[in-house]
C-alpha cells in the first residue's frame, strides 16, 4: 500500500480522505499513510450532499479513497471540491475519472518509513459541532500509539485477546481503542461492518472474541432480546464502554460478562477507567489514570472541591506527557483557542469527584445530542429543518431514550400561513440528512422560548420533554 501512495506524491503532511466501510483495506491504507508521514481522514459513510462536501473541504485532501458503493453520494459533490485531484476506488468503477485501488497492489520495494515528528498530525477524526459546524480533531502519531497502549494497560488486555468492535473506523472506538490497542497488546482486532443485534453474538462466536466495547444503546438492544440458552456461549471475559445502565448487574449475570466503564472523548483521549480488578462505585466512571491530570472547574477556571457529594463543574483534561490530547481543530484556530484554557482541554462535560477520586459524569454543557453512539450537532439538525420552506424557526434537543442515551426532538415554528405537518417534515429530513440526524420526535409550536437577547432557552424545551403534542416518527415507521 505504501508504494502507490508514494508514487502518487503523497508524502509527509499530505492528507488523504477515506470514505470506506470497515475492512482490512481501510486499515492498510491508514497504516500506509502513517508510514509515509501523511495524514488520514476517515469520513462518516452516512454523509452525503453538502455535509460530505463540507467534510472534504475541511480536510483539504488532495486524494480520496472510496468504496465503489459510495460513489453515488460522492459524484454529486465532486465539482465543488477543487482541491481533490484524485479519487481511488475500492471495488472498481466504470467511470474513467477514477482509479481502481486494485491496480495499485502488487509486489515491489515498499516506500521508506518517513522520519516524522511523533507529535505531528497523523489522523483527523471529526467530532460533533455544538454551536457550529462539525470540527476535525487533529490527532498526532503519539496520540494514536499512546491511547492504544494505555487502553491495553488499564483494561489488562493480553496477547490471546480478540478485540471485537462493531463500530466504524471513523470513530476512536474502532481505530485507536481496538486496532491500535490490539497492536499494543499483540492481540487481534476483529471489526464488524456495523452493529447488528441479530448478528452480534454470532460474530462474537465466529471471531472467538474475548473483549468487546459497547455504547449504551447496544447493551440495551442486546438486553431486550429474548433470553436464549446460548447467552453464555462465548469466550468474552470483558466488555467496556459508556454509559453504564442502571441494570448492568442483571446484564452481567445473564451474559456472564463483567462490564467496565471509561470516560473519554476524541479531543482529549481516555483519561478515566473503571478499575478492572479494584472496587467499582455505582454511577461512577472510574478513576483518573496517572498519565492524565483531570479536574473539575467552575465557569471562571477555578477548581471545584471533591467530596461525598462533590461540586459539579466542567471536566477539564490535561495530559501529563505530550500528545495525549488532540493538537487542535484543523484549520480552526479560533475554535482551538476556545477549547483550551490554561493548558487544559475544556470537554464541555459536567462531572464531579468524590473523596476517593472517582469521577461521576453529570451531563453536558455543550449543545450536542448523543444518539446510539453518535454525537450529533443540534446546530446541524436545525440547519436541516430550516431548509424546509414552511419552517420559520427550529430547535433540536436531546430527550431521554429507552436505549439509555438520547433521541432527537425537533421543536419547530411554522412560517405564518404555511401548511406543515410533522410527517411531511420527517420525510423531508429523511430525504436530506443522514439517518442518525433525523429527529424521532417533532412538535409544532407557535413560538420558541427566548432570552432578552433572542437566544432560544433550550433548557425550557428539555424540561417539557415529550408532550401530548409531540409526534413520534418511530411509532409510525417502526
Amino acid at each position: 500500500m505504501t508504494r502507490w501512495a508514494a508514487q502518487a506524491g503523497i508524502g509527509e503532511g499530505g492528507c488523504v480522505a477515506l470514505l470506506m466501510h470497515n475492512g482490512l483495506d481501510q486499515v492498510l491504507v491508514w497504516f500506509a499513510l502513517a508510514r509515509l508521514g501523511a495524514v488520514h481522514a476517515p469520513l462518516n459513510t452516512a454523509l452525503f450532499g453538502e455535509r460530505l462536501g463540507y467534510a472534504l473541504r475541511v480536510t483539504r485532501a488532495s486524494v480520496l479513497v472510496a468504496d465503489a458503493e459510495l460513489l453515488t453520494v460522492l459524484t454529486p459533490v465532486l465539482d465543488r471540491l477543487p482541491e481533490l485531484d484524485r479519487v481511488i476506488v475500492r471495488g472498481g468503477s466504470s467511470d474513467g475519472r477514477f482509479e481502481d485501488l486494485a491496480d495499485h497492489r502488487g509486489e515491489g520495494t515498499p516506500a521508506p518509513v518517513a522520519e516524522v515528528d511523533e507529535l505531528a498530525a497523523a489522523t483527523m477524526l471529526f467530532t460533533s459541532g455544538t454551536t457550529g459546524a462539525s470540527k476535525a480533531c487533529v490527532l498526532s502519531h503519539r496520540y494514536l500509539a499512546r491511547q492504544g497502549q494505555l487502553h491495553a494497560k488499564y483494561l489488562g488486555l493480553r496477547s490471546d485477546d480478540v478485540l471485537y468492535c462493531p463500530f466504524p473506523l471513523f470513530h476512536i472506538d474502532a481505530a485507536t481503542l481496538t486496532v491500535v490497542a490490539a497492536l499494543a497488546c499483540r492481540g487481534t482486532a476483529a471489526l464488524s461492518r456495523r452493529f447488528s443485534a441479530s448478528r452480534f453474538w454470532a460474530e462474537v462466536r465466529a471471531f472467538d472474541a474475548s473483549v468487546f466495547n459497547f455504547m449504551g444503546a447496544t447493551l440495551t438492544i442486546l438486553w431486550k432480546q429474548p433470553p436464549y440458552a446460548g447467552d453464555r456461549d462465548h469466550r468474552v471475559r470483558l466488555a467496556w464502554g459508556v454509559p453504564m445502565p442502571e441494570w448492568h448487574r442483571g446484564w452481567e449475570e445473564r451474559f456472564g460478562i463483567p462490564l467496565r466503564q471509561v470516560y473519554g472523548l476524541t479531543d482529549g483521549g481516555v483519561s478515566v477507567y473503571d478499575p478492572v480488578d479494584g472496587p467499582r462505585k455505582p454511577g461512577a466512571c472510574g478513576r483518573v489514570i496517572p498519565e492524565f491530570d483531570v479536574r473539575i472547574e467552575d465557569g471562571h477556571g477555578s477548581p471545584l472541591p471533591s467530596g461525598e457529594i462533590g461540586e459539579i463543574g466542567e471536566i477539564m483534561v490535561r495530559g501529563r506527557e505530550p500528545g495525549l490530547v488532540m493538537n487542535g481543530y484543523h484549520a480552526m484556530p479560533e475554535a482551538t483557542a476556545q477549547v483550551f484554557r490554561n493548558g487544559r482541554l475544556r470537554t464541555g462535560d459536567l462531572g464531579r469527584f468524590d473523596d476517593d477520586g472517582y469521577l461521576t459524569f453529570e451531563g453536558r454543557l455543550s449543545d450536542s445530542i448523543r444518539r446510539r453512539g453518535e454525537n450529533i450537532s443540534a446546530h446541524e439538525v436545525e440547519q436541516v429543518l430550516i431548509r424546509h420552506p414552511a419552517v420559520l424557526e427550529a430547535a433540536a434537543i436531546g430527550v431521554p431514550s429507552e436505549l439509555t442515551e438520547e433521541d432527537v426532538k425537533a421543536v419547530v415554528v411554522p412560517r405564518p400561513g404555511a401548511t406543515l405537518t410533522p410527517g411531511e417534515l420527517h420525510a423531508f429530513c429523511r430525504a436530506t440528512a443522514p439517518g442518525y440526524m433525523v429527529p424521532r420526535y417533532i412538535e409544532l409550536v407557535p413560538t420558541l422560548p427566548k432570552t432578552p437577547t433572542q437566544k432560544i432557552e433550550k433548557f425550557r424545551l428539555r424540561q417539557d420533554g415529550i408532550t401530548q403534542a409531540t409526534w413520534d416518527g418511530e411509532a409510525r415507521h417502526g
